[in-house]
């Protein structure tokens, strides 16, 4: 697929760095570039604070369609929102699991009422989500959810119980959507269905991880009866597994552009350091920095092939490749990183944690491989799913 841009498109893209360098000031200058993976910790409150000034200037749901209250902007249009975003150095979204998963999920799932109770504060910018997926025990294997929820006996609620792990900035959401096992004695994707909780309840327990940097953006998320209203049930019960792979197609959407750019980004700062410390002239690291630029224009071609096709949270075989691709890539690039800097890579500005910006993205590529779904995990997928290939035996116990 071949994105064109014509002059009206143009013009819409001076719009949006023209806003972006109107807004991205004063007390948002420092949120530039920061908030990312790796450091979504950073500035919470000021990030709430942003995603409300975006949905001031509509943009927010840009491309949803117009009867869930979005702007329904062409897919150039929304490429071009998210390059630019990027590009501006806008920070890490604090209303992205909303916005890019929750609001196409409920569009394509979910009943009306649903939409119209759950959509406004995610297009407002004043209601945040968490995703209750990975567990100590189905992380990569996500069909082995143990969270389970029933029915109380007036049958108005489901009540679950059970625990959820790296869940991204569950402190700060005011809701979660989560897998959990409704089918007593089911296993692997059957019997699961995906519920909507709200987390201010005395029976959630978050509790941070605290890393080696001693920032906390994951936590633990304890269910001890948690009730939700049979209004929160995405679809029917049992249906959980296939909302949930819908979810992951729409996870890469046209943000996975914006994600590029930012990519981008961070190889440019490497480009301009090898010219400033005479690291550009060693031919090896010449050669690295052109298969970095190369393969970042890999995953973009990908990405419009991958957006080509429907969107509707299917995913295709140029959708199950994408994961693996630019976690390996982006792992390269932080190596990259290190021997562009030098003797540099290892010192410190100051005490303990105060990393730069090459040497945070150097320590947390080394995550890119493993959340979201191991590369190993991954190759899986596309060898049986993309390519049709025997299933790896799996033991039974």
């Amino acid at each position: 697929m071949k994105i064109g841009f014509n002059a009206d498109d143009e013009a819409f893209r001076q719009t949006v760095a023209a806003w972006m360098e109107q807004h991205l000031k004063g007390d948002f200058a420092p949120l530039r570039f920061r908030g990312g993976p790796g450091d979504e910790h950073s500035f919470p409150e000021e990030r709430k604070a942003w995603e409300r000034l975006l949905a001031s200037g509509g943009w927010i749901g840009v491309g949803w369609a117009p009867e869930h209250g979005g702007r329904g902007l062409s897919l150039s249009r929304q490429v071009i929102f998210h390059e630019e975003y990027a590009r501006a150095g806008g920070p890490g979204r604090m209303g992205h699991i909303g916005e890019g998963l929750v609001g196409p999920t409920l569009a394509a799932f979910g009943t009306t009422e649903q939409q119209a109770r759950l959509l406004p504060g995610i297009l407002a910018g004043t209601q945040f989500w968490c995703q209750g997926y990975s567990e100590p025990g189905a992380g990569s294997d996500l069909a082995n959810v143990k969270t389970r929820a029933v029915l109380d006996d007036s049958g108005e609620h489901w009540l679950i119980s059970g625990q959820k792990v790296w869940t991204s900035l569950a402190h700060e959401a005011d809701w979660c959507f989560v897998l959990a096992r409704t089918e007593p004695g089911s296993s692997g994707h059957h019997g699961l269905s995906f519920l909507l909780v709200p987390m201010a309840q005395a029976s959630i327990r978050v509790q941070p991880i605290q890393q080696l940097t001693g920032t906390s953006e994951f936590n633990e998320v304890f269910f001890d009866q948690t009730p939700t209203a049979t209004a929160n049930l995405v679809g029917k019960p049992g249906d959980g597994w296939k909302i949930a792979m819908a979810l992951l197609g729409f996870e890469r959407g046209v943000s996975t552009l914006g994600q590029q750019m930012q990519f981008h980004n961070e190889l440019d700062e490497i480009i301009r350091i090898a010219k400033d410390n005479g690291a550009a002239r060693d031919p090896i690291l010449r050669q690295r920095i052109a298969q970095a630029w190369a393969g970042l224009k890999v995953l973009r071609y990908n990405s419009l092939r991958m957006l080509s096709g429907p969107q509707d949270g299917s995913l295709r075989k140029e959708a199950m490749i994408y994961k693996l691709a630019w976690s390996t890539w982006h792992l390269e690039l932080g190596k990259l990183a290190m021997d562009v800097l030098g003797s540099e890579a290892e010192i410190l500005d100051a005490g303990p944690y105060a990393l730069s910006r090459l040497q945070s993205l150097f320590l947390f590529t080394r995550a890119d491989t493993i959340y979201g779904g191991s590369n190993e995990i991954q190759r899986n997928i596309i060898a049986e799913r993309a390519l049709g290939m025997p299933r790896e035996p799996r033991l039974r116990g």
